[in-house]
């Protein structure tokens, strides 16, 4: 079985020009972009990427979400973006923390809350499905 504490996954991602607002600074909408690819990359490494997710018959909206923008980041600045499962009883709830990957630095924290929702009957199951918990490794 998985040890919780290995929930988690770091990820590089460089921001393009096209990513920036007219300041020449990333545009505060795309940490959430940012925080989407490392919980992909998160959910891939446990064998339940997108289209798992959809075999297994739930969908996993996001319900709430907290950036704190602590320093700037330009386009062309490479980023080490950390993804970890904080909570995973009746909802999970995802950190992140976006550093500079060159400094150390730390540009960016926040989380997701996302809830299963059965694809069949598009209700709300307000608990953990087993099959998210054995991708990873949380129970047998």
């Amino acid at each position: 079985m998985n040890n919780f504490n290995n929930c988690y996954i770091t990820i590089d991602y460089t921001p393009s020009f096209h990513d920036t607002d007219a300041m020449g600074v990333v545009w505060h909408g795309n940490y959430l972009k940012f925080f989407e690819k490392a919980r992909e990359a998160l959910f891939r490494k446990f064998n339940y990427g997108y289209k798992e997710m959809i075999d297994s018959g739930y969908l996993w909206p996001i319900v709430d979400a907290k950036i704190k923008y602590t320093a700037p980041v330009l386009a062309e600045q490479t980023l080490e973006i950390n993804a970890k499962l904080e909570e995973y009883e009746h909802r999970i709830k995802i950190s992140y923390l976006i550093k500079d990957k060159k400094t150390g630095k730390k540009t960016t924290s926040g989380y997701t809350i996302q809830v299963a929702v059965s694809a069949a009957n598009q209700e709300m199951t307000f608990v953990t499905p087993d099959i998210f918990l054995q991708c990873f490794g949380l129970i047998k």
